[in-house]
């Protein structure tokens, strides 16, 4: 996935699917300079990982 694209679905007023190594996660925020995201499962809230955004898969 782009950046610009991660922080799209960050600002969406509707839900669009991402996964993260085929686990549906939230996109909670995006460093654009890094790359990366801040990114949860969507079962585990407090369970917070930063990684890289070209791993995320929009799911269509």
């Amino acid at each position: 996935m782009r950046v610009h694209r991660a922080q799209e679905i960050l600002n969406a007023e509707t839900k669009i699917e991402v996964e993260f190594n085929g686990v549906p996660v939230w996109i909670d925020s995006v460093d654009l300079e890094q790359k990366t995201a801040k990114v949860h499962a969507e079962d585990q809230p407090a369970d917070v990982k930063v990684v890289p955004v070209e791993a995320l898969q929009e799911i269509e």
